[in-house]
Protein backbone atom coordinates (compact mmCIF):
# COMPACT_ATOMS: atom_id res chain seq x y z
CA UNK A 1 0.00 0.00 0.00
CA UNK A 2 1.29 3.59 -0.82
CA UNK A 3 1.21 6.65 1.68
CA UNK A 4 -1.45 9.02 0.75
CA UNK A 5 -0.83 11.05 3.84
CA UNK A 6 -0.07 14.16 1.90
CA UNK A 7 -1.83 13.43 -1.15
CA UNK A 8 -4.32 16.22 -0.54
CA UNK A 9 -2.43 19.10 0.98
CA UNK A 10 0.17 18.55 -2.20
CA UNK A 11 -2.81 18.43 -4.59
CA UNK A 12 -3.85 22.03 -2.98
CA UNK A 13 -0.58 23.53 -2.70
CA UNK A 14 -0.39 22.70 -6.29
CA UNK A 15 -3.59 23.87 -7.99
CA UNK A 16 -3.32 26.98 -5.40
CA UNK A 17 -0.65 28.04 -7.14
CA UNK A 18 -1.56 26.62 -10.58
CA UNK A 19 -4.64 28.79 -10.50
CA UNK A 20 -2.46 31.78 -10.64
CA UNK A 21 -0.37 30.76 -13.13
CA UNK A 22 -2.08 28.38 -15.50
CA UNK A 23 0.48 28.66 -18.29
CA UNK A 24 2.05 26.13 -20.43
CA UNK A 25 5.38 27.52 -19.47
CA UNK A 26 4.78 27.30 -15.25
CA UNK A 27 3.20 23.53 -16.03
CA UNK A 28 6.28 22.47 -17.85
CA UNK A 29 8.89 24.04 -15.40
CA UNK A 30 6.43 22.22 -12.48
CA UNK A 31 5.15 18.82 -14.07
CA UNK A 32 8.05 16.61 -11.96
CA UNK A 33 5.68 17.71 -9.00
CA UNK A 34 2.62 16.97 -10.60
CA UNK A 35 4.15 13.15 -11.61
CA UNK A 36 5.84 12.67 -8.18
CA UNK A 37 3.66 14.06 -5.91
CA UNK A 38 0.13 13.75 -7.47
CA UNK A 39 0.14 11.66 -10.70
CA UNK A 40 1.58 8.90 -8.87
CA UNK A 41 -0.51 8.76 -6.03
CA UNK A 42 -3.34 9.18 -7.74
CA UNK A 43 -2.79 5.76 -9.79
CA UNK A 44 -1.55 3.56 -6.94
CA UNK A 45 -5.08 5.08 -5.05
CA UNK A 46 -7.18 4.21 -8.03
CA UNK A 47 -5.63 0.78 -8.28
CA UNK A 48 -5.58 0.24 -4.43
CA UNK A 49 -9.55 0.86 -4.53
CA UNK A 50 -10.48 -0.77 -7.57
CA UNK A 51 -10.04 -4.38 -5.46
CA UNK A 52 -12.79 -3.55 -2.72
CA UNK A 53 -14.60 -1.52 -4.96
CA UNK A 54 -15.13 -5.09 -6.63
CA UNK A 55 -15.69 -6.95 -3.79
CA UNK A 56 -18.52 -4.27 -3.04
CA UNK A 57 -20.09 -4.36 -5.98
CA UNK A 58 -19.52 -7.79 -7.17
CA UNK A 59 -18.57 -6.08 -10.74
CA UNK A 60 -15.44 -5.73 -12.64
CA UNK A 61 -14.30 -1.91 -11.88
CA UNK A 62 -12.48 0.48 -14.56
CA UNK A 63 -10.34 3.03 -12.85
CA UNK A 64 -9.34 6.02 -14.56
CA UNK A 65 -7.26 9.18 -13.85
CA UNK A 66 -8.56 12.58 -15.29
CA UNK A 67 -5.91 14.39 -17.69
CA UNK A 68 -4.36 17.29 -16.50
CA UNK A 69 -5.28 19.62 -20.02
CA UNK A 70 -8.61 21.07 -20.46
CA UNK A 71 -10.44 20.77 -23.95
CA UNK A 72 -10.44 24.37 -24.74
CA UNK A 73 -12.00 24.19 -28.19
CA UNK A 74 -15.78 25.40 -27.45
CA UNK A 75 -14.76 26.67 -24.37
CA UNK A 76 -14.94 31.06 -23.25
CA UNK A 77 -12.03 30.08 -21.11
CA UNK A 78 -8.66 29.31 -22.33
CA UNK A 79 -6.21 28.38 -19.53
CA UNK A 80 -5.16 25.43 -20.78
CA UNK A 81 -5.12 23.17 -17.25
CA UNK A 82 -7.60 21.91 -14.59
CA UNK A 83 -7.10 22.94 -10.94
CA UNK A 84 -8.65 19.50 -9.90
CA UNK A 85 -7.49 16.24 -9.44
CA UNK A 86 -10.66 13.95 -10.76
CA UNK A 87 -10.32 9.94 -10.59
CA UNK A 88 -13.26 7.57 -11.58
CA UNK A 89 -14.06 4.30 -11.18
CA UNK A 90 -16.51 2.83 -13.56
CA UNK A 91 -18.72 -0.42 -13.31
CA UNK A 92 -19.11 -2.76 -15.89
CA UNK A 93 -22.06 -4.47 -15.37
CA UNK A 94 -24.50 -5.50 -18.35
CA UNK A 95 -26.83 -2.50 -18.00
CA UNK A 96 -26.44 -0.54 -21.57
CA UNK A 97 -25.57 2.35 -19.39
CA UNK A 98 -23.30 2.33 -15.80
CA UNK A 99 -22.52 4.38 -13.04
CA UNK A 100 -19.10 5.45 -11.45
CA UNK A 101 -17.96 6.61 -8.13
CA UNK A 102 -15.28 9.24 -8.24
CA UNK A 103 -13.14 10.97 -5.67
CA UNK A 104 -11.83 14.55 -6.37
CA UNK A 105 -9.55 17.12 -5.12
CA UNK A 106 -10.19 20.90 -5.50
CA UNK A 107 -8.48 24.02 -4.18
CA UNK A 108 -11.60 23.83 -1.64
CA UNK A 109 -13.20 21.12 -1.89
CA UNK A 110 -12.05 17.12 -1.25
CA UNK A 111 -14.92 14.90 -2.32
CA UNK A 112 -16.73 11.57 -2.92
CA UNK A 113 -19.49 10.72 -5.09
CA UNK A 114 -21.76 8.12 -7.30
CA UNK A 115 -24.11 7.90 -9.89
CA UNK A 116 -24.66 8.43 -13.49
CA UNK A 117 -24.04 11.96 -15.12
CA UNK A 118 -26.32 12.43 -17.66
CA UNK A 119 -28.69 9.46 -18.77
CA UNK A 120 -28.74 8.14 -22.28
CA UNK A 121 -32.26 8.53 -23.82
CA UNK A 122 -33.54 4.54 -23.18
CA UNK A 123 -31.95 5.01 -19.04
CA UNK A 124 -34.01 8.45 -18.77
CA UNK A 125 -37.56 6.72 -20.16
CA UNK A 126 -36.78 4.20 -17.65
CA UNK A 127 -35.32 6.52 -14.67
CA UNK A 128 -38.72 8.45 -14.91
CA UNK A 129 -41.11 5.37 -15.26
CA UNK A 130 -39.15 3.58 -12.20
CA UNK A 131 -39.44 7.12 -10.08
CA UNK A 132 -42.91 7.32 -10.92
CA UNK A 133 -44.45 3.40 -10.55
CA UNK A 134 -41.53 2.99 -7.56
CA UNK A 135 -41.48 5.90 -6.03
CA UNK A 136 -41.03 4.64 -2.70
CA UNK A 137 -37.75 2.98 -2.94
CA UNK A 138 -36.36 5.37 -5.00
CA UNK A 139 -37.12 8.04 -2.79
CA UNK A 140 -36.19 6.38 0.25
CA UNK A 141 -32.83 5.17 -1.46
CA UNK A 142 -31.82 9.33 -1.58
CA UNK A 143 -33.42 10.40 1.42
CA UNK A 144 -30.79 7.75 3.15
CA UNK A 145 -28.21 9.80 1.03
CA UNK A 146 -29.62 12.97 2.41
CA UNK A 147 -28.93 11.63 5.99
CA UNK A 148 -26.33 10.38 5.50
CA UNK A 149 -24.83 14.06 4.30
CA UNK A 150 -25.16 13.55 0.75
CA UNK A 151 -26.24 16.22 -1.55
CA UNK A 152 -28.15 15.57 -5.00
CA UNK A 153 -27.07 17.45 -8.34
CA UNK A 154 -29.53 20.18 -9.50
CA UNK A 155 -32.38 18.93 -11.94
CA UNK A 156 -31.31 20.03 -15.12
CA UNK A 157 -35.34 20.49 -15.71
CA UNK A 158 -37.43 23.76 -14.37
CA UNK A 159 -40.57 21.98 -14.84
CA UNK A 160 -41.72 18.34 -14.52
CA UNK A 161 -41.69 16.44 -18.36
CA UNK A 162 -44.68 15.18 -19.08
CA UNK A 163 -47.13 13.18 -18.72
CA UNK A 164 -45.87 13.45 -15.61
CA UNK A 165 -48.27 15.64 -12.69
CA UNK A 166 -46.09 18.81 -11.73
CA UNK A 167 -47.24 17.62 -8.01
CA UNK A 168 -46.02 15.01 -8.43
CA UNK A 169 -44.20 13.84 -5.01
CA UNK A 170 -41.15 12.94 -6.52
CA UNK A 171 -41.00 16.04 -8.73
CA UNK A 172 -37.52 17.00 -8.64
CA UNK A 173 -36.32 13.40 -9.29
CA UNK A 174 -38.36 13.43 -12.59
CA UNK A 175 -36.72 16.70 -13.51
CA UNK A 176 -33.17 15.03 -13.48
CA UNK A 177 -31.46 13.86 -16.33
CA UNK A 178 -28.78 12.08 -14.54
CA UNK A 179 -28.65 10.98 -10.66
CA UNK A 180 -25.25 12.18 -9.05
CA UNK A 181 -24.82 12.28 -5.31
CA UNK A 182 -21.60 13.86 -3.28
CA UNK A 183 -20.65 14.72 -0.22
CA UNK A 184 -16.85 15.94 1.56
CA UNK A 185 -15.09 13.32 2.13
CA UNK A 186 -15.18 12.17 6.12
CA UNK A 187 -14.25 10.25 8.64
CA UNK A 188 -10.48 9.40 10.39
CA UNK A 189 -8.08 7.05 9.28
CA UNK A 190 -6.20 6.30 5.54
CA UNK A 191 -7.22 7.84 2.92
CA UNK A 192 -8.11 4.74 1.04
CA UNK A 193 -10.70 4.03 3.66
CA UNK A 194 -12.62 7.24 4.14
CA UNK A 195 -13.23 7.38 0.19
CA UNK A 196 -14.28 3.35 0.51
CA UNK A 197 -16.62 4.80 3.83
CA UNK A 198 -18.56 6.74 0.75
CA UNK A 199 -18.66 4.23 -1.73
CA UNK A 200 -20.37 1.97 0.58
CA UNK A 201 -22.59 4.62 2.00
CA UNK A 202 -22.89 5.45 -1.97
CA UNK A 203 -23.48 1.57 -3.33
CA UNK A 204 -27.41 1.52 -3.03
CA UNK A 205 -27.70 4.40 -5.00
CA UNK A 206 -25.81 3.25 -7.94
CA UNK A 207 -27.04 -0.83 -7.21
CA UNK A 208 -30.49 1.08 -8.01
CA UNK A 209 -29.36 3.34 -11.00
CA UNK A 210 -27.85 -0.54 -12.72
CA UNK A 211 -31.22 -1.86 -12.00
CA UNK A 212 -32.72 0.93 -14.14
CA UNK A 213 -30.62 1.02 -16.57
CA UNK A 214 -31.29 -2.65 -17.06
CA UNK A 215 -34.91 -2.67 -16.60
Amino acid sequence: MSDYTTLVSDAEAFYGDLAVNNTKAWWQENKGTYDTKLKAPALALLEEISAPLATLSDLPVTPKLFRPHRDVRFSKDKTPYNTHLHMMWTLRSEAPQNPVFFFGIGRDYVTTGAGIMGFDKPVLLNWRQMVDLDTDRIVGVTNDLAAQGFKLREPALKRVPSPYDKDHRAAELLRMKGMVASRDVAGDGPLPAQIMGGFEALWPLNALLISIAEA
